[in-house]
């Protein structure tokens, strides 16, 4: 879908990593369409666009945390067809707890 990062460095020249706009840009731009809807509508992908822009270290901004969500959101529709699952926030607001948990061990 083009959601991969991909780093422009060559010798001591460390750019800026950007995605790789390599496949369908429709589906890039679905995608980052429904980023923005489930921001803006669902609490449990508020919370973590909140995480993800005001997190200690390293944090993002908004659209790069936009990005981030819209391929959460790849992984979760994948999930639920290919294993038949039913869709779990809770399950997605514990891998905010694990990424703070792993932040203060490192502390």
């Amino acid at each position: 879908s083009g959601l991969n990062l991909v780093a422009c460095s060559s010798g001591k020249h460390n750019g800026e990593t950007k995605i790789s706009h390599r496949g369908r840009k429709e589906l890039r731009t679905w995608l980052f369409q429904g980023a923005k809807s489930v921001v803006a509508h669902a609490e449990e992908f508020q919370l973590l666009h909140e995480y993800y822009t005001t997190r200690n270290k390293n944090p993002l901004k908004k659209m790069q945390s936009l990005i981030v969500i819209a391929c959460k959101l790849l992984r979760i529709i994948f999930a639920i067809l290919k294993k038949g699952v039913k869709y779990d926030p809770q399950k997605m607001l514990d891998d905010i707890k694990r990424f703070e948990e792993t932040e203060v061990v490192a502390a």
